[in-house]
């Protein structure tokens, strides 16, 4: 069986970093995890090829080597997933799918023409997806009703697959659920509320692997909430850091965690000796009133402006998540969002206008309600609103893409990611330094000459970079990587600002035109009734 692995294209987004990973000469920021972790579930006797459209496409060599084509994707994949689909059908192969967004709405899948649809998490399903292809069965649907497989038995995944050179991340995953509740999020729908770990040796032959195969630099644990089983996780972290001391600190760590992270500091101190130097928290909004209405409970126990510089000083750089669009949220949202990044020093805040994802608490409430503006799975950054929310959608809409206009200005963005540094801990390991090559040199010297000398940021750019070298030294590398994260930002802003503006022209002429229509009935019917 020759099994072709088929991985979407992503639109552009926030984590898109396309004109970064073109200052360093790579395609994509991370491989597909879940496609090489099928590989390694299914039959090894079987061969594969993987192809992620992200870093070269398909091509017709790849069509007709294949006798069966898998693909896995998230919502934001749908376009080129669902068009995907089309093509091998349209080249009678057959296809299967999978991930969170077949999991959420198989029907979008089904209607494309997929044969196969292996649904929620694929060590229960794949197998019966292989008795079935084994049985001869030319279709179906497999499901886990509501089972939860022990992830103790996950194979090591098919890293051999993916080429190194393509991404700027690798990838690893030490956990699956979160604890908590949150209306919005859809990760305890597909992964549920208790967390289940890897064993520490389970993980470390996974990074072995990756060091075996020459992988050198950083690694994103991409578990849904890192630290959602802290007994298990400071286990993991102390079979780590005699590995990591041993092999010479070889991977630079990132990861997700909940803001609750500031509470244990014997966990911080672990996470920056054992080589990770970022986490993304889930903040979502300063305002307390929307935390609790939206179920963020852990949000709300203790000060989270000072739970992030706890964490900051820890020696862990901070990125977040901000939505704006919560019910009864009260005007000029946007606005103490961007005073809240400001205060606290969040160099690259995720600033996002709150949907309604299939299937979560949220989803089924605004549908019960007849809120829900569409069911369809259009959905990323730079889209309105899927619901009628509880303020004038374009009042939204405009505090929105102000918010993101200012966050990322680049004299804003400049001071802020030196603020971020300046007060951040240092590194407490002492090992292999990050490799310095021309591609690197390159990188540096076009950062330097754009933002030290043809925009308005240069005299800060020099006077900043100088402050950091001289008050904390350990963190100039990061902080210039940081720094030209705004190469990004300010195409994707542009974006942003685009779309969501087209977007709301779009609905206001169409609510125009449904006002206008109702008159026209009204006046209709009282010309009937006189």
């Amino acid at each position: 069986m020759r099994v072709l692995l088929l991985y979407p294209l992503f639109p552009k987004s926030f984590w898109s970093f396309e004109k970064i990973l073109e200052l360093v000469d790579r395609k994509a920021l991370m491989p597909p995890l879940g496609l090489v972790t099928v590989a390694a579930i299914l039959p090894q006797s079987w061969e594969f090829r993987l192809v992620d459209q992200n870093v070269c496409r398909i091509t017709e060599a790849d069509w007709d080597w294949a006798d069966l084509v898998i693909l896995s994707a998230m919502i934001v994949q749908r376009e080129d997933f669902l068009y995907q689909i089309r093509e091998a059908k349209r080249r009678g192969k057959r296809v299967a799918v999978g991930g969170p967004y077949p999991t959420s709405l198989p029907h979008e899948a089904q209607a494309a023409g997929a044969d196969y649809l292996i649904l929620d998490e694929g060590e229960i399903t794949l197998p019966m997806f292989v008795d079935a292809l084994e049985r001869g069965e030319p279709s179906g649907i497999f499901r886990a009703n509501g089972e939860k497989p022990d992830v103790t038995t996950t194979p090591i995944p098919r890293f051999d697959l993916l080429d190194f050179k393509a991404y700027d991340n690798m990838s690893v995953q030490f956990s699956r659920g979160c604890p908590f509740q949150c209306e919005f999020c859809d990760i305890i729908v597909l992964y549920g509320r208790k967390p289940r770990t890897k064993t520490p040796q389970q993980l470390l032959a996974e990074l072995e692997q990756l060091y075996e195969l020459g992988w050198r630099g950083a690694v994103f644990m991409v578990d849904d909430n890192f630290i959602g089983n802290k007994r298990n996780v400071k286990l993991f972290l102390k079979e780590l850091k005699p590995w990591m001391v041993e092999h010479g600190y070889p991977f630079r760590f990132q990861t997700e965690a909940s803001v609750d992270l500031a509470k244990d500091q014997e966990l911080m101190d672990l996470m920056v000796e054992c080589g990770f130097n970022a986490v993304f928290l889930g903040i979502e909004t300063p305002d307390e009133e929307s935390l609790t209405l939206t179920q963020k409970f852990q949000n709300t126990r203790d000060s989270l402006s000072d739970s992030v510089e706890t964490i900051i000083r820890s020696g862990l750089r901070v990125m977040a998540g901000f939505i704006i669009g919560f019910d009864g949220e009260k005007p000029g949202a946007g606005d103490r969002i961007v005073r809240f990044v400001e205060q606290t020093d969040i160099p690259g805040a995720m600033f996002g206008i709150l949907q309604a994802l299939p299937d979560t608490a949220l989803w089924h409430r605004l549908k019960k309600e007849g809120r829900l503006r569409n069911q369809d799975s259009k959905i990323d950054q730079a889209t309105l609103m899927n619901f009628v929310p509880t303020r004038l959608i374009e009042e939204i809409a405009r505090e929105y893409v102000a918010a993101f206009w200012t966050l990322y200005d680049p004299m804003c963005y400049l001071e802020r990611t030196h603020r971020h540094f300046r007060k951040m801990g240092a590194p407490t390991y002492s090992g292999t330094s990050r490799k310095i090559d021309w591609v690197s040199v390159r990188a540096l010297l076009k950062i330097a000459w754009r933002q030290g000398f043809v925009r308005k940021t240069r005299l800060k750019f020099w006077l900043n970079l100088f402050d950091i070298v001289r008050h904390n030294p350990k963190v100039w590398t990061d902080y210039l990587a940081v720094c030209a994260h705004i190469e990004h930002f300010l195409h994707y802003r542009e974006i942003v600002r685009n779309q969501i503006e087209t977007q709301l022209a779009e609905y206001l002429a169409n609510e125009g035109r449904l006002a206008a229509l109702a008159t026209d009935g009204n006046e209709g019917k009282a010309a009937i009734a006189s």
